[in-house]
C-alpha cells in the first residue's frame, strides 16, 4: 500500500532530510515540500496527501494552528520539531507521532510504519467468493474494520442490521451493539456490497436480508422503524417488486 506524503518546514536543511528518509521506504511517495504552512493549506486543498510531517515553529501558521485549521478528513501527522514542550498539543490532536530533531531514521522509520500498518488495517478485508460483486464491480468483502472506543473493531456485513447517519458520524447497528464511528455515510455505502445494503433514506443504510416488513414509507428491522426517503423510494421499491411473487 503506498502513501503519499507532504513535508512542511521552514528549515531547508530539514526538508533535505525527509526527501532523504522518505525515498528510503518503499512505500512512501513524496508529493511535495512546503517552506510554510500557508503553503501546505493549499496542497492540502488539491491533492490526496496522506501522510504529512509537520514542524510546528514556522513563520505567519503554526504547524500547531495548521492542524487545528483542518477538517475531520486529514491525513496522518507527524509532528517532526527541535521543540518538546508541544508533544501534549500534538497528541490532543490526534497527531500519530512526534519526533524531535535531530531525527533519527530509525525513530522515523517507527512512526511510518505505524501509519502504513494502521492504514491496511483499514483497508477492507477481501475474500473471493465468486458470483458476488460490491458497488464497484469487484469482489464482495466480509466484514470491514472500523476506528471506535480507542480501538478498531473488525464487522461482519451479515451482522449489520442498519447504519444511522449523524453529522459526521455513523452508528453501525448490529444485535449485540452500536457501534458509533466517525465516518460518512457516503464513504461507508461505497464499502458495503451493494447486493447486501441499500441506501433508503439520506441518514439510514439498511441490510436487505434483515427486513423484516414495509409497510407505507417505513421499513421495520428488529425494534426500529426506518423511513423510506422520497429521492431513495423509487429505486428501493423496484428491488422490492423485483422480489415479490
Amino acid at each position: 500500500m503506498e502513501l503519499t506524503c507532504l513535508a512542511v518546514d521552514d528549515e531547508p536543511l530539514a526538508l533535505d532530510l525527509m526527501r532523504s528518509y522518505i525515498s528510503k521506504v518503499p512505500y512512501l511517495r513524496l508529493l511535495q515540500t512546503c517552506s510554510s504552512a500557508l503553503e501546505a493549506m493549499s496542497v492540502l486543498r488539491n491533492q490526496q496527501v496522506d501522510v504529512l510531517f509537520l514542524d510546528i515553529e514556522m513563520p505567519d501558521l503554526t504547524g500547531i494552528q495548521l492542524l487545528q485549521a483542518m477538517g475531520p478528513q486529514k491525513p496522518a501527522v507527524i509532528f517532526t520539531t527541535a521543540y518538546p514542550q508541544y508533544a501534549l498539543d500534538g497528541f490532543t490532536l490526534d497527531a500519530v507521532d512526534y519526533l524531535l530533531k535531530p531525527i533519527p531514521f530509525e525513530r522515523f522509520l517507527k512512526a511510518v510504519n505505524k501509519v502504513h500498518d494502521w492504514a491496511q488495517l483499514l483497508a477492507p478485508q477481501v475474500t473471493l467468493q465468486p458470483g458476488q460483486h460490491g458497488a464497484n464491480g469487484k469482489e464482495s468483502e466480509d466484514f470491514i474494520f472500523v476506528k471506535a472506543d480507542y480501538k478498531t473493531l473488525r464487522i461482519n456485513f451479515k451482522d449489520i442490521l442498519l447504519i444511522e447517519g449523524l453529522k459526521d458520524y455513523v452508528i453501525i447497528h448490529t444485535p449485540a451493539k452500536k457501534i458509533i464511528t466517525l465516518l460518512s455515510m457516503g464513504k461507508i455505502m461505497e464499502k458495503l456490497p451493494e447486493h447486501t445494503f441499500a441506501r433508503v433514506h439520506r441518514s439510514y443504510i439498511v441490510s436487505l436480508p434483515h427486513i423484516e416488513s414495509i409497510e407505507k414509507s417505513r421499513i421495520k428491522i428488529k425494534d426500529q422503524e426506518i423511513p423510506i426517503g422520497d429521492s431513495y423510494r423509487e429505486e428501493f421499491m423496484r428491488w422490492v417488486e423485483s422480489k415479490n411473487l
